[in-house]
């Protein structure tokens, strides 16, 4: 049933390669001994469909690369004129029990290079936990030091993370409104390199990118941070310089107050409010800019669960806003190329549930393609898993060689696990995606920082960890299963299936694994006393 590697290489080198595909490809010999039937086509159409549509997924990252490159003279990095008078700008601050990032938060703002008569500093704190005392006397101490910062406090949460920032827009005093998450540490000149792209009328939002204070605490941070490299860099950058849209990241931005209230104000109708009023801002007119160079550094989630967490509650997001926002998109007059981006942006995570589906029918199928013939997996199912595969790894590569001229090649070696890490994230991300589509609404999620920026830190506070009951035991589960494929694909010595297969092993089990450990050693618990710091004098 197999080829003979070496028998395969003579009959190259007497025959020809010519000689060799007539032979083997137009010869009838052994005709008929294989029948489709209805049961195998009732496994193979669903396979070949789901191939397909996680292959186009995977082309348009190639074309997200190849948008940045061609676009690259278009990289925006200065504006075009500057405020002869800088405007009034609010800083918006939306927390939630964040009791151990909140001090580092506010030493950060209170330090921003901005005139103070143009400034206001708003804490907008939902929190239910000890976050409070903490950040009321912080601000307490930085405004008895002339730092125009008040302190907000609701008791319902309505609305979450939208619905605070909504509540502190009706006592704001700026005309454009930054807004950074608890866990970010944006640097002193960060106003001021940002405000002035605001002198285009048009111009609604300015983002800038993110990037990473613990990089290097672990093997985890390391590969979350080549993750959002990639969208920071190619999917952002490809898309700003494309003229279509893209979004506001919730954080380290700015916004034009106007653009906000005429695209009809902050909604939490969605987990992604953020990509919800950029679509509507957009829809509305507004222009946004996207500043590479202007980075903002933000702490990564340490814990596997912190980690699933987040990404589930951006993969419920986008497809509720897809649900919300795609039909207005395409109903409206913009170009074709924006519309068809805006799809493949919106719906991209319709590729977790795709991946459960090829899950289920990869070891059925791998059988009845080997029963009809093994070279025509070589030709056929091979190129689709490598355009839904390879695209992965060469999209981030490219991010972390824009990045880091001088050392990208060292990401190499982090490549087959990111992408056994996205593949470990598909049962919590499908379910996500699922309930979005089901339109089952569900609480913000916050992903839980603890100020873990280097190696050293270790903090035990279980208090913010959270668990996901059923889900690391089934992504165990499909593991051991892959494990039987690849079992089953050396045994047929079908072996140039093993490596993807392991990436399917690797990922289920890595993230079952960890989700169940997190916490249960030393070694991966984090203390709170390594950042227990006495509040400043005042406090």
């Amino acid at each position: 049933m197999s080829i003979d590697f070496q028998i395969l290489a003579v009959a190259f080198a007497s025959k020809g390669i010519g000689q060799y595909f007539r032979s083997h490809f137009l010869d009838k010999t052994f005709q008929g001994l294989y029948q489709v039937n209805g049961f195998d086509l009732a496994l193979l159409i669903p396979y070949f469909v789901v191939l397909i549509l996680l292959a186009s997924y995977g082309v348009h990252r190639y074309v997200l690369v190849y948008l940045y490159y061609k676009n690259k003279k278009k990289h925006t990095t200065e504006p075009e004129i500057r405020f002869a008078e800088l405007p009034r700008v609010t800083v918006q601050l939306p927390i939630f029990n964040e009791q151990f990032v909140v001090e580092r938060l506010l030493d950060h703002i209170c330090r921003l290079q901005y005139p103070w008569d143009k400034l206001d500093i708003q804490v907008l704190d939902d929190s239910t936990d000890e976050t409070q005392a903490v950040a009321r006397g912080l601000v307490e101490h930085h405004a008895a030091k002339g730092v125009p910062i008040t302190y907000h406090h609701r008791t319902n949460r309505e609305g979450f993370k939208a619905g605070a920032l909504a509540e502190g827009l009706k006592s704001a005093k700026g005309e454009f409104v930054a807004i950074f998450d608890a866990d970010f540490t944006p640097p002193e000149d960060f106003l001021m390199r940002t405000i002035h792209h605001f002198t285009h009328p048009k111009v609604g939002m300015v983002q800038t990118r993110w990037t990473h204070i613990n990089r290097h605490y672990s093997f985890l941070t390391e590969v979350e941070a080549i993750l959002l490299d990639g969208h920071f860099v190619l999917e952002h950058s490809g898309r700003a310089r494309s003229d279509v849209f893209f979004n506001f990241n919730g954080t380290a931005g700015v916004w034009r107050r106007q653009a906000i209230e005429e695209a009809g104000g902050w909604e939490h109708d969605t987990l992604t409010e953020d990509t919800d009023l950029s679509y509507r801002a957009q829809l509305k007119g507004w222009k946004f800019v996207y500043l590479q160079d202007v980075e903002c550094p933000a702490e990564l989630p340490v814990e596997m669960t912190a980690f699933k967490t987040q990404q589930a509650r951006w993969a419920k997001g986008l497809i509720q806003t897809g649900k919300k926002i795609l039909p207005r998109v395409l109903k409206s007059d913009q170009p074709f190329h924006v519309k068809l981006e805006a799809w493949y942006h919106l719906t991209a995570n319709l590729s977790y549930p795709l991946m459960i589906v090829l899950s289920v029918l990869l070891m059925p199928a791998m059988i009845i393609r080997f029963y009809q013939g093994w070279f025509q997996m070589l030709y056929i199912d091979l190129p689709l898993f490598l355009a839904s595969t390879f695209s992965i790894s060469s999209f981030y590569l490219v991010s972390q060689r824009e990045l880091f001229p001088r050392r990208w090649p060292r990401a190499v070696l982090y490549l087959p696990f990111l992408m056994s890490l996205g593949i470990g994230l598909t049962i919590t991300n499908t379910r996500a995606v699922l309930e979005a589509l089901a339109g089952k609404q569900t609480a913000f999620a916050r992903t839980p920082k603890y100020r873990v920026e280097s190696r050293k830190d270790r903090v035990r506070a279980t208090k913010y960890r959270k668990r996901l009951g059923w889900v690391p035991w089934l992504e165990l589960a499909i593991g051991t299963y892959f494990a039987l494929t690849v079992y089953y694909a050396i045994s047929n010595e079908n072996y140039i299936t093993v490596p993807f297969l392991l990436l399917f092993v690797v990922g289920y089990w890595y993230t079952g694994l960890m989700s169940l450990l997190q916490g249960r050693f030393a070694g991966l618990a984090l203390s709170t006393e390594s950042h227990t710091k006495p509040f400043p004098v005042g406090v």
